[in-house]
């Protein structure tokens, strides 16, 4: 009987899960959207502002256009099954990206598990983008380091492995 042992500095870990809602310049859907947020992962939500002055679509430096919130460790761990049964526990290849990060959207919030519908948000969907780190990621927030080797990153392949095994996740082009 043979025993393999694993390198701990190689376990991916979920470092954050971010929950986004773009209003554009409707400030009753960003209104609704952080009543939305709010009621998902019962946090404070905060509104994004544009940066760039752009007068084809109206927007000004300053003005909010979206909102978001962002969960970490064991909130992050525990809303993850629920986001993904609310997208039948399928993503696309193409939800992955290079650094074995993952982003999808929810269509609808009321496929969210433990959510109800409620008549003053209406019908809103909203981006789930979760960011995969290992530990010795620290040394990318360091001032005097800002790179990782590439032995540290994660792929993709990796990525797609962590959500089949932790989270039952089926991977295809088809949803």
């Amino acid at each position: 009987m043979t025993m393999e042992k694993t390198n701990p500095m190689r376990e991916i870990r979920i470092e954050k899960v971010t929950l986004n809602i773009g209003a554009g310049k409707n400030q009753d859907v960003l209104k609704k959207g952080l009543k939305l947020l709010k009621n998902i992962t019962n946090g404070v939500p905060v509104t994004t502002v544009t940066q760039k002055r752009l007068p084809a679509w109206g927007l000004r430096p300053g003005l909010p256009i979206g909102c978001k919130i962002t969960l970490r460790k064991k909130r992050a761990r525990e809303i993850m099954p629920r986001l993904l049964e609310a997208r039948t526990n399928t993503l696309k290849e193409d939800n992955f990206d290079q650094y074995g990060n993952v982003s999808f959207g929810i269509h609808e919030y009321i496929d969210i598990g433990g959510i109800k519908y409620d008549p003053e948000i209406g019908i809103i969907g909203l981006q789930v983008c979760v960011t995969l780190e290992r530990p010795g990621f620290r040394i990318k927030r360091r001032s005097d380091k800002k790179t990782i080797g590439k032995k540290q990153g994660i792929t993709r392949e990796e990525s797609i492995t962590y959500f089949k095994k932790q989270f039952n996740v089926r991977v295809g082009e088809e949803e």
